[in-house]
């Protein structure tokens, strides 16, 4: 079964299949664009001399290559072209009766050998097939819009699929400068398949009204370093896409996170399926404009700061390095800070942590010696809560335990002044429940920073069904104050970054716990796929494995969903104290220093 893969026939030449026939081309390969549509074969070429063009106006290829390429792309309107290839990429449009019609006619027109590769995101290639004369020659080859800039490749086998030929076509992805990964045939494989399970519950979050669409969008882009919040996404996959690869996810499943969210129904049945309609979740500057328009739910720029209470002190509670670091972001902005612990030795330990970062700031250059001195001499370290008398607002930042807090809450209770706001950086626990601890719960509000608190932009600001409006108003002036971005949400479990974040993490679990891939493999498809600073393991063992249990066995237990249930694989290696970074081993073992 020596195959070559130096003829190429790609069938479907749209936004896809044109940036495959590019990729290709440019690679040295003869390619064949197929599609019955003459405006889409011409649309293909101009497409390829547009942007060989624009290759040669950056400096990346010569105009002996430009033409080179061009002359290796041609197109037809008929399958027969594809009689000499030996290797077919089949992207038509996403359902079974088109791409079954077209592997049924290529059995009669390809060579024995010619492998025949389907690039659908949604459906079964086993099923496919199981429908060509030679099943043993057909697999997936997946690529990811914009093929020509998108390093990652998935390369999908199903029980049929012959080793010979997914070696050729692993080979080939690693000659046109991508990255391959092998998976199993399930829906949405592995990037899509965890990919789509966030964006839809995205989707669920903002139909229930829980938090807006700007505020979703900038939560986790915010908050986890995505290049584009869920939403925004979404509009640009498509909503009718979308919906379509859910369906196909439930349907094998049966994972009530993969049932599609009836907005997502909604929206393309009414022709809102994004930007290329002009408006989808958002409203475009035209039909498949990428400028996002103000609409009838754009929020007012002064939305959301009502009157609020005068802040010129704050109090922070705790020693550790959320404590600390959140300390260092009051002061920085000009506010005196009283960090409070349960000891002045540990007080004092916390603001020399405060100190040591100032001086790495100072080292990098991004502060002044000068401004060092006054933010340190700002802060107050205190051994007792009952230095938080005078403060205008009290941030706690103690351990995640529901009853510590309460005690903590308290105490505050007893001794900051009327008026004062009483906030909890809690990311898992009801802070009602904690409001509740105190004679004044219309002053409580959730504060929840980012670690590191300097660094991280986002606040999640989590107003319960008894904080007062100018409670909410003030802590929103503050976070403008310190440069940080706050987005409003209820009080529930996870609040919008964990709640979307961590069944994520959970389901990437899943998949190496049923073998379908492997750690590497799965970090790499959504780092390279999905645009995410990390990988999913990578992250959990960033994060540490007891905290992320801890969460998910909090979200699951409020949501009570099937498809939230920690892994079995999370809690063995949690009580194996496999814990990631912290302890040198989690998902992967790590050098102690």
């Amino acid at each position: 079964m020596d195959t070559p893969l130096s003829t190429i026939a790609v069938v479907g030449l749209g936004t896809m299949g044109t940036g495959i026939a590019e990729v290709l081309a440019r690679a040295g390969r003869d390619v064949i664009g197929i599609d019955i549509s003459e405006t889409a074969a011409l649309g293909a070429v101009a497409s390829l001399e547009a942007s060989t063009a624009r290759a040669v106006n950056r400096g990346r290829i010569t105009e002996r290559e430009r033409t080179a390429a061009l002359a290796r792309f041609r197109t037809s309107d008929s399958l027969s072209a594809a009689a000499d290839a030996e290797l077919v990429i089949e992207v038509v449009p996403e359902t079974y009766e088109i791409k079954q019609q077209v592997f049924r006619e290529l059995d009669a027109i390809v060579s024995p050998t010619a492998i025949l590769a389907t690039g659908t995101n949604a459906l079964s290639v086993t099923r496919l097939a199981a429908e060509s004369q030679r099943p043993e020659r057909v697999l997936g080859l997946h690529f990811f819009n914009p093929a020509p800039a998108m390093k990652l490749v998935e390369v999908v086998s199903s029980v049929l699929t012959a080793p010979p030929a997914v070696e050729a076509v692993t080979a080939l992805a690693r000659e046109l400068g991508k990255e391959p990964v092998a998976v199993g045939d399930r829906p949405g494989f592995v990037a899509d398949g965890l990919l789509f399970g966030y964006l839809n519950q995205a989707a669920a979050m903002y139909e229930a009204n829980y938090a807006s669409r700007e505020d979703i969008d900038a939560a986790m882009k915010l908050g986890c370093g995505l290049p584009m919040g869920p939403l925004a996404l979404l509009d640009l996959i498509g909503i009718d896409t979308a919906r379509t690869v859910l369906e196909a996810m439930y349907a094998e499943s049966h994972d009530r996170l993969h049932a599609p969210a009836p907005v997502l129904g909604q929206l393309s049945s009414a022709g809102l399926t994004g930007r290329k309609a002009g408006r989808g979740f958002y409203t475009y500057d035209a039909p498949g404009g990428q400028d996002v328009v103000p609409d009838a739910l754009t929020p007012a720029a002064d939305a959301g700061t009502g009157s609020g209470r005068a802040v010129a002190s704050v109090g922070v509670a705790g020693s550790g390095t959320m404590a600390s670091g959140i300390a260092e972001v009051f002061a920085k902005a000009g506010y005196g800070v009283v960090l409070a612990a349960r000891s002045q030795e540990k007080a004092d330990l916390a603001k020399g942590r405060i100190a040591k970062s100032l001086e790495r700031s100072v080292a990098k250059g991004r502060l002044s010696a000068e401004a060092r001195d006054e933010t340190l001499a700002r802060i107050t370290a205190a051994g007792s809560l009952d230095a938080f008398a005078e403060v205008d607002l009290a941030v706690e930042a103690v351990a995640e335990d529901l009853e510590v807090k309460q005690q903590l809450f308290a105490a505050l209770d007893k001794v900051c002044r009327p008026g004062a706001v009483l906030a909890t950086t809690t990311s898992s626990l009801p802070v009602v429940a904690i409001a509740r601890a105190t004679t004044r719960p219309e002053d409580v509000v959730g504060m929840h920073f980012f670690n590191p608190a300097p660094a991280m932009k986002l606040v999640e600001v989590v107003r319960t069904v008894l904080t007062a409006d100018d409670v909410h108003a003030t802590v929103r002036a503050v976070c403008a104050k310190i440069r940080k971005h706050p987005v409003d949400c209820g009080d529930r479990a996870g609040f919008i970054v964990n709640a979307l974040l961590f069944p994520y993490l959970n389901n990437a679990i899943k998949m190496v716990e049923q073998h379908y891939a492997s750690l590497d493999d799965i970090d790499a498809a959504m780092k390279l796929g999905g645009g995410y600073p990390m990988g999913p393991f990578e992250l959990l063992d960033v994060v540490g494995l007891d905290v992320s249990l801890a969460i998910e066995k909090v979200l699951h237990r409020e949501f009570r969903d099937p498809g939230l249930a920690p892994a079995p694989l999370l809690e063995h290696l949690v009580a194996a104290g496999c814990l990631g970074r912290k302890t040198g081993r989690g998902f992967r073992e790590y050098a102690r220093r």
